[in-house]
């Protein structure tokens, strides 16, 4: 008998969204080919996600933050995801979002797809333009695993009641406190960790 899900836990980019933020701003900013060729490294498990992650935005210096914006309204789901997270809600189950990537694209999510927090990093802005400076919850490679953690201490929710879904390799940290560990269209560095592989486009698949 499966243990019954009290908490469950989406990675943002490429799993709740059908995407990498990062990448999508930089294809607007015309530095596409740059930052996704950092980001597959990164998602690989090959570079280090503090070090990416800052070199990355810092390479965003100067771009419009009303251009930011438009475009984070405007970001693709993942097909399925409104209905799983309704679903698991209506199960009882919390459900979060810790994301590497931007408050400012996860904040417009939680309002769309309606799970309950969102946990993850802020683009700094002056004058109207990104610095190409970034600071937050999810800056380094166990910020998830620890964020994962005072979770369940903070709601008394065990390991074995846990449900961790994401695909790639700064996903590591909060797969090692959960018993159900879900690899969504996931890199090989993840899918080893996994107790499931999904790999259709399509999150209701995790409620089978």
């Amino acid at each position: 008998m499966k243990p019954t899900i009290k908490l469950c836990v989406f990675d943002f980019d490429s799993t709740l969204m059908d995407g990498e933020t990062i990448d999508i701003l930089a294809k607007s900013y015309g530095i596409g080919d740059e930052i996704s060729r950092i980001t597959h490294l990164t998602m690989a498990g090959e570079l280090d996600f503090f070090e990416s992650l800052t070199r990355r935005v810092s390479l965003l210096k100067g771009m419009s933050y009303p251009k930011v914006l438009d475009i984070m309204e405007n970001l693709t789901y993942m097909p399925g995801a409104r209905e799983t997270i309704a679903e698991l809600k209506k199960r009882g189950a919390k459900v979060l979002c810790f994301s590497g990537g931007f408050r400012i694209a996860t904040e417009i999510a939680k309002i769309k797809l309606g799970f309950d927090a969102d946990f993850a990093n802020h683009l700094h802005v002056k004058d109207g333009f990104l610095t190409g400076q970034v600071g937050g919850d999810m800056m380094f490679n166990d910020s998830k695993g620890d964020m994962l953690l005072r979770m369940q201490s903070l709601l008394n929710i065990s390991r074995t009641e846990t449900m961790v879904v994401g695909d790639g390799a700064n996903d590591l940290s909060m797969f090692a406190h959960a018993d159900t560990r879900v690899a969504f269209c996931a890199k090989d560095v993840l899918k080893k960790a996994a107790t499931d592989i999904i790999d259709t486009k399509d999150l209701t698949h995790i409620l089978h």
